[in-house]
């Protein structure tokens, strides 16, 4: 590369001004210029490739067969000094000078693919920076006309690929459709695939299938998805030369890979790694580079989370100091602008909670409406702004006790919590904080609160995920239906109660039953519409225990998500039906009473606070409450090892195995019966009557 600009310098030197040959080789020294700042990002080199492209362009003729090869030069030149500097008027004068280049390039010119591909990247560069949906929508179209162009043994198929992956990457953040996630790791798996070993562009796309696969894990949470992502970006980070331009990019999206895995998983160690890459990522970028303000937002999130484990303020500090400077690098017009505003909002209220300073709540405030303006309708994340305007609002109401900002917190906390705002799983997170901050403060409404968080549960425990994603997902909202009982059960909404206790175990159990079931009732009145949910159902199951690892599985995830819109079409026709309106849909407290005809139903509701015992009663149509204040989370837990114990042993002796009881596991055992008997069977036999009968009778 040096001495191809040595040369080319010496050569143009020697040409004479008027000679024709003079523009081509500006036009090649400028080529050497832009190389060299593409691999070693240094501005002067880019500044003499677009002097050299002005000029060979002024030189070279209306009409001349070079011209459009003159235009898409400059244009790429002005596209690479956008993504050194960030200024707009860089991008304007790129989309300009490569839509010339665009236009006088003949139908059947063997650069015609570049050509589409060059306007297709600049307008993706302009959709990032200002956000216009109608800029990407133009980027897909030239980069599909670029790659419909391109002939299978084209050298640049795999970049073609890589450039229409990431569109549809930005359409799916944008939107929200999985089909565009799922177009997005089709194409950038194929550039992986066509592009060999030693390959100068493989870390591009390598990093861009790690963007890929955490879109689809923030989607989806699917662990595996995640693994990938770090996989990916290890690769990139390896292959990427130490003075490479894209070097510090590397390091930040592996730092970002890294966060998301201690977000998931909690190991410090992994927060740690995230820190080193981040800061690393940092220290390798210059003043005035158009990545600073993202390097600075990263660390901002890193010790944010570093804050939230340590419990230490000047984590915190740095946090807000971090963020602080993010938001100030970041143009008025950037699309990550509101980005910027929420999380500088979030740390605020961090430090309001820790140093109960009303000027922190203020710049919290002031921040979260401040994002909340700057995010369109539609918007994915506008649920998230939604949220923490009104945990703003909250603080403010404790703060002032104005009833128009509890009011406010209230709409806000129904409008996150509102599921076509956006993805199912963000939307049941929001309304799952909005409950369990009801759960301290009563005025938030809790019973709305949960009755929202208990609708949202089968959007958040789905059919289409994996067995393994559907397991960690019900041990993240174990409790949600028993806390929600105890709030029904406090407001002495006993009905309520049980529905809740019933949804959730519907929920929670009746999935993998579902899937399974006979359908037998079905089957003896409608047996066409019986065989088709059998079939649809035996296949989503087979489905669910599928891996998402490879890059095959965007196949199974397609297929999952079409066998549950089918398993749901055909229950809505089930529904419709004489007498299956209820067809595996969780009942109605009316229904349970009814199922107490020859006796009284009892179901327990244990919480680490409180348990209760509701009861059906024939002849009843209410539910009945009987409180056990005796009995204890910490209590049922204890009788609930010590019965696993005896269960052991006694699995022991059926096998075959002889052995002495213990004289401990029978004391524990005895105190197993006692708390059964003493706490909670008791109190429900004196209620019924039947403990005094049985002591006349005697």
């Amino acid at each position: 590369m040096e001495k191809a600009i040595e040369y080319r310098t010496r050569a143009i030197d020697l040409t004479p001004e008027d000679h024709p040959n003079l523009s081509s080789r500006l036009a090649s020294l400028g080529m050497s210029y832009r190389d060299r700042h593409r691999r070693l990002g240094k501005l002067i080199d880019l500044e003499k490739a677009i002097e050299c492209d002005s000029r060979a362009l002024i030189l070279t003729p209306d009409g001349h067969p070079a011209l459009p090869r003159r235009f898409a030069a400059i244009g790429v030149s002005y596209g690479d000094k956008y993504h050194s500097l960030s200024e707009l008027a860089d991008l304007e004068k790129s989309i300009e000078y490569k839509s010339r280049a665009l236009a006088l390039t003949p139908d059947g010119d063997p650069n015609l693919p570049d050509r589409y591909g060059n306007v297709g990247v600049a307008y993706t560069d302009r959709y990032r920076r200002l956000g216009k949906l109608d800029d990407l929508e133009k980027a897909i179209e030239f980069k599909s006309c670029a790659l419909n162009l391109t002939p299978d043994d084209h050298p640049h198929l795999a970049r073609r690929h890589t450039q229409i992956g990431i569109s549809y990457g930005d359409r799916y953040e944008r939107l929200g459709e999985l089909s565009d996630l799922g177009k997005s790791i089709e194409h950038t798996s194929l550039a992986l695939k066509f592009t060999p070993d030693n390959h100068p562009d493989l870390p591009g796309w390598y990093s861009a299938l790690g963007v890929s696969y955490l879109n689809r894990y923030r989607r989806l949470s699917e662990i595996t998805d995640l693994e990938k992502v770090i996989e990916y970006d290890t690769h990139a980070l390896t292959l990427t030369p130490d003075d490479h331009i894209d070097f510090p990019r590397r390091y930040g999206d592996l730092g970002v890979s890294y966060n998301y895995r201690y977000r998931r998983l909690g190991e410090f160690t992994d927060l740690e790694k995230a820190t080193e890459y981040f800061s690393r990522a940092l220290t390798l970028t210059p003043d005035g580079h158009g990545d600073l303000q993202d390097r600075y937002a990263n660390l901002g999130v890193s010790y944010s989370d570093r804050y939230r484990r340590s419990g230490e303020l000047t984590d915190l500090d740095k946090a807000i100091e971090y963020s602080s400077r993010a938001l100030t690098l970041t143009p008025d017009s950037h699309p990550d602008l509101p980005d910027r505003h929420a999380s500088l909002g979030v740390l605020y209220t961090d430090r309001y909670q820790y140093l109960d300073e009303l000027a922190d709540l203020e710049r919290s405030v002031e921040c979260d409406a401040r994002a909340l303006s700057l995010t369109s309708q539609g918007h994915p994340d506008l649920p998230w702004r939604h949220f923490n305007r009104a945990i703003s609002y909250h603080h403010q109401y404790r703060h002032t006790e104005d009833p128009s900002h509890l009011e406010s917190s209230l709409n806000l906390f129904r409008q996150a919590s509102q599921l076509l705002t956006g993805p199912p799983r963000d939307v049941f997170n929001h309304a799952l904080g909005w409950a369990n901050r009801a759960s301290q403060y009563t005025y938030l409404n809790p019973i709305e609160a949960f009755r929202t968080t208990i609708d949202l549960l089968p959007h958040f425990i789905w059919l289409g995920a994996t067995a393994t994603q559907r397991y960690y997902d019900l041990s993240l909202v174990k409790d949600v239906a028993v806390r929600a009982a105890s709030v029904a059960i406090m407001s002495s909404e006993y009905s309520l109660a049980l529905e809740w206790l019933e949804h959730a175990r519907c929920v929670v159990w009746n999935q993998s039953f579902m899937l399974r079931s006979p359908v037998d009732d079905l089957g003896s009145s409608y047996p066409a519409l019986a065989a088709r949910l059998r079939s649809v159902a035996q296949q989503l199951h087979e489905a669910s225990f599928q891996s998402s690892a490879s890059h095959a599985a965007m196949d199974t995830l397609d297929r999952r998500h079409r066998l549950v819109r089918e398993y749901s079409d055909i229950l809505g026709q089930v529904r419709k039906l004489p007498g299956f309106e209820e067809f595996f849909q969780p009942v109605k407290a009316n229904s349970l009473i009814r199922a107490a005809r020859y006796g009284p139903v009892v179901v327990i509701n244990c919480q680490e606070s409180r348990c209760d015992a509701l009861l059906a009663m024939p002849g009843c149509s209410d539910i009945t409450h009987i409180p056990l204040p005796n009995l204890t989370g910490k209590k049922a837990r204890y009788a609930r090892s010590e019965m696993e114990v005896s269960v052991r042993s006694r699995r022991l002796s059926e096998r075959g195995v002889e052995r002495r009881p213990v004289q401990g596991e029978e004391v524990g055992f005895e105190n197993v019966l006692a708390i059964l008997w003493y706490d909670l069977v008791k109190p429900v036999l004196d209620f019924l009557g039947y403990t005094v009968r049985s002591n006349a009778a005697g």
